[in-house]
This record gives structure tokens, sequence and C-alpha cells, in this order.
């Protein structure tokens, strides 16, 4: 599984990071060659935007695992822009 996290380090002070966001990525097709993968979004709550804590699932599907991990980051990351999130 890849944890990806995301934080806003307001000023670049270490001491005032915040993470917003998590992307769970897990590989579904036993590590085949060409593999099916599940993404595990959440975003947390957003007063800029008005959003409460949210997450959503999706997928992606038939990538070809032997490339950088930078292609199958963008994969998912593209996925979740599209998916329907739910408040949690």
């Amino acid at each position: 599984m890849l944890l990806i996290t995301i934080d806003i380090v307001s000023g670049g002070y270490a001491v005032r990071r915040k993470n917003i966001a998590t992307m769970k990525i897990g590989n579904i097709t036993n590590l085949a060659d060409i593999s099916d993968y599940v993404v595990d979004g959440l975003e947390t709550e957003n007063a800029l935007v008005g959003t409460d804590q949210r997450s959503a699932r999706t997928f992606v599907k038939g990538h070809d695992r032997r490339q950088s991990v930078w292609p199958l980051i963008a994969k998912a990351a593209d996925a979740l822009a599209g998916a329907e999130f739910s408040e949690s």
C-alpha cells in the first residue's frame, strides 16, 4: 500500500504544519505486471470552501507496475478528483 499525505506548512514553519488530505493506494490484483488498485481519499474539514471532513473510494484499473510511482499517483489523484465524496 502507498500512503500519501498532504500537509500545508504555513509560512514554511514546520510547527504550523496541518494535514489536509490523505490518499491510500492498494494493489488488488496480486502484484500483477498490469494491476488494478483501490484508492481511498480523505480530506479534512475546509473552512475556506465550507466543506466538512469527507472521503471517497475509487479505482485505477490496468496500471503498468513496471514504471515509476508517479504515474500511479497521478492516475489515483485524477480518479479521486472525479469521485463522489461523502461526508464522514
